[in-house]
């Protein structure tokens, strides 16, 4: 059941037209470098964001932060651990001496491509510390360096990219299954601390994106058997999961917060 109430008593201003708009707007991708998150960056640039494009690999940043140049975008290259906190702090420092602000964080830094297929019981523990370290640890650093900024504007978009590997439970992986689990508790939690401020807090469950990161464990007759569970029959890609990123990032999504949201072809199903 639903109430209709007077929204113009009760929401905020927002701009007419520009509602759906990211111009201008800071974001940090991690895992920027490749992948998902190099996609992620270079269509934040052409939709008007300034992209800060943050990996571990500098080579990868520098070669996303000059493929937007040549677009005819702006993107700052920052190379970082994310896991690192003292790295962490003064990636946030430059930003905001650099932009004078963060505006949006999409945490997508992960180990995930480099796994090997492993019973629980035969993953190493240094394997196991290292995956919690990135893709746990590290979203949590980040938000927390972000977070000042956020509060002195009173806005904000924190985005957690979690894996549909955990809905569906996915044997063999059990730290990184484990450790994108934790993004929705943290997603959740942290919607619940920051609404006051302005601040929204969101995790989006991709599928199975395809990217130009071989990995070992895919095989074509696994990617066939993906594909026929889906609603919709063809690959995912990265530009499949853009549009909802730049969606959260904007004032239009501003009512959203806490959100699981799947972009998967159907795969998973919510209830």
């Amino acid at each position: 059941m639903t109430e209709d109430v007077n929204s113009a008593a009760v929401a905020p201003e927002v701009t007419r037209g520009r509602n759906f708009s990211v111009a201008g707007k800071v974001v940090i991708v991690t895992g920027g470098g490749q992948g998902i998150g190099r996609e992620y960056a270079r269509e934040f640039a052409a939709a008007g964001a300034i992209p800060v494009v943050v990996d571990v690999n500098a080579e990868g940043v520098e070669r996303v932060a000059g493929e937007i140049a040549a677009a005819g975008g702006v993107a700052l290259a920052a190379p970082a651990d994310v896991s690192d906190p003292d790295e962490v702090e003064r990636l946030v420092a430059t930003v905001v001496e650099e932009h004078g602000r963060v505006d949006v964080l999409i945490n997508n830094a992960a180990i995930f491509s480099s796994l090997k297929m492993r019973r629980f019981d035969q993953i190493p523990y240094e394997e196991w510390q290292r995956v919690m370290k990135v893709n746990v640890d590290g979203c949590y650093l980040m938000a927390r360096a972000v977070l000042p900024s956020m509060l002195e504007a009173g806005w904000g978009r924190i985005v957690n990219i979690m894996s549909g590997a955990v809905p569906l439970g996915v044997p063999n992986y059990l730290h990184y299954v484990t450790s994108k689990s934790a993004l929705i508790g943290m997603s959740n939690a942290l919607a619940r601390e920051l609404g006051g401020d302005g601040i929204t807090v969101n995790a989006v469950q991709p599928g199975g994106t395809f990217t130009e990161i071989e990995r070992e464990t895919v095989t074509p007759e696994g990617k066939e058997r993906v594909i026929a569970n889906q609603c919709i029959h063809r690959e995912g890609v990265p530009m499949d999961l853009v549009g909802l990123l730049v969606f959260l990032a904007t004032e239009a999504s501003g009512f959203i917060t806490g959100q699981t949201i799947a972009c998967d072809g159907g795969y998973t199903h919510s209830s």
